[in-house]
């Protein structure tokens, strides 16, 4: 049984929701994200990534950096920028990217169902990254970034988003990428409860994106339990820092593209060496005319040396049960990054890097007439295949998966206490 309870979500004001949207946190890096920020004084980005307020060389993690954030987010919400809303409502989010939309429900999802396992994940998570966003929701009393989860579709939850998004939207804007972001309030009380009933019949919800957000956000909510617990033991069950801010979406209108693989060396062998070595688990392609983009499973594109080539993995080289092994990402890892170019701890090993579909195929080859030596271009992990590895308590590799759109920071804010006036 999931639980995914409405909140009094703190949004901004409507004429202010372009300005305020941000991108994640975590898609830049420092210079980014401080230019970014400091490009607009409303951008979320400045609470996000409240260093970018501080010198450049300022340690980013300081405490009084995280307090920083906290009191732009108070002052914005003095100011007018940021409103909470007066009851408990669902809120559906829709983002359309080249054509292509999806729906998500804005909720509030129990750090129990993630300790027990309702809430399932397919990623392993980093101290160091979960101890800023601890600090960031700890020293905020708030959750800021949604965290991306997926359901399988549900008759019942669609009807009600449906009959909802027949109506006008509350706030709709087209971001600076290209990307329109449209949201509607659910706040009927059968409406509420359809969905949360509906909810309740789901035996497991999984994290798609922002493990480390979802981690954290557990973590604040234990430590708040055990600042907060009576002489008894007990803790208030109902207190805001039990739950967690996310988006949910159903699987049927998720899509995953494509994360690439470029290598800066071919681990001292030479191009005839390379090739004879690959040649063992792959069939491999006279050079093509065009950029491969592979078109099924087990099918990889390989730009080395100023060609494209395709390459196919041979029968029996992986267990098609495994639903780990049986990824393209671990093919490709298990079969040719770690035994022909020693990589083999992608998440340390500084010789590979990776590069997120959206960029195109272009971008991998201009990365190995740069810095990189061969590209590899692979073919999307499926939504049922993260369901698959997460249902059998299994881990992805490392950046198997690349969401797109991207959720937009700042629009949902999830607060641990009710605000004051």
């Amino acid at each position: 049984m999931a639980i995914l309870k409405p909140f009094r979500a703190i949004r901004p004001e409507k004429d202010l929701a372009r300005k305020v949207a941000a991108l994640p946190y975590d898609v830049y890096n420092r210079a980014e994200a401080r230019a970014a920020a400091l490009s607009e004084p409303l951008s979320f980005l400045n609470i996000d990534r409240p260093e970018s307020q501080f010198a450049e060389d300022y340690d980013m993690y300081a405490p009084e950096v995280y307090k920083k954030a906290a009191d732009m987010l108070s002052e914005q919400i003095e100011n007018g920028t940021y409103l909470q809303d007066e009851k408990e409502c669902y809120y559906i989010y829709e983002l359309t990217m080249n054509g292509r939309s999806q729906t998500g429900l804005v909720s509030c999802a129990s750090i129990d169902d993630y300790l027990c396992g309702v809430i399932k994940k397919h990623e392993n998570t980093r101290a160091d990254k979960e101890l800023d966003r601890i600090n960031h929701v700890d020293a905020c009393s708030a959750q800021t970034g949604p965290i991306f989860l997926a359901y399988r579709k549900n008759e019942e939850i669609e009807s009600v988003v449906n009959k909802i998004k027949a109506s006008a939207p509350e706030v709709s804007f087209i971001s600076e990428d290209g990307i329109t972001h449209r949201v509607w309030v659910i706040d009927g009380e059968s409406d509420i409860t359809a969905i949360r009933t509906a909810f309740e019949k789901i035996n497991h919800i999984y994290i798609a994106d922002g493990h480390h957000r979802a981690a954290s956000a557990v973590k604040v909510g234990l430590k708040r339990r055990e600042e907060d617990k009576a002489s008894d033991g007990t803790f208030n069950p109902e207190a805001e820092y039990n739950y967690f801010l996310n988006v949910a979406f159903p699987e049927n209108e998720l899509k995953i593209m494509d994360y690439n693989r470029v290598v800066k060396d071919l681990n001292g062998k030479t191009t005839e060496q390379f090739m004879a070595e690959i040649a063992k688990y792959f069939e491999v392609s006279t050079p093509c005319e065009e950029a491969v983009s592979p078109k099924e499973k087990c099918e990889f594109g390989m730009f080395l040396e100023g060609k494209w080539y395709r390459l196919s993995a041979k029968k029996g080289i992986y267990d098609e049960k495994d639903p780990v092994a049986s990824l393209d990402v671990s093919i490709l890892q298990d079969r040719l990054l770690g035994p022909v170019l020693g990589i083999q701890d992608p998440k340390t090993d500084k010789r590979i890097d990776f590069v997120g579909g959206i960029r195109g195929l272009s971008e991998l080859e201009r990365r190995v007439n740069s810095d990189m030596k061969v590209a590899f271009s692979m073919y999307p992990t499926s939504i049922t295949e993260l369901f698959d590895v997460a249902d059998a308590g299994l881990l992805m590799p490392p950046k198997s998966t690349w969401f797109e759109p991207k959720l937009r920071s700042g629009l949902f804010i999830h607060a641990f206490e009710k605000i004051k006036k």
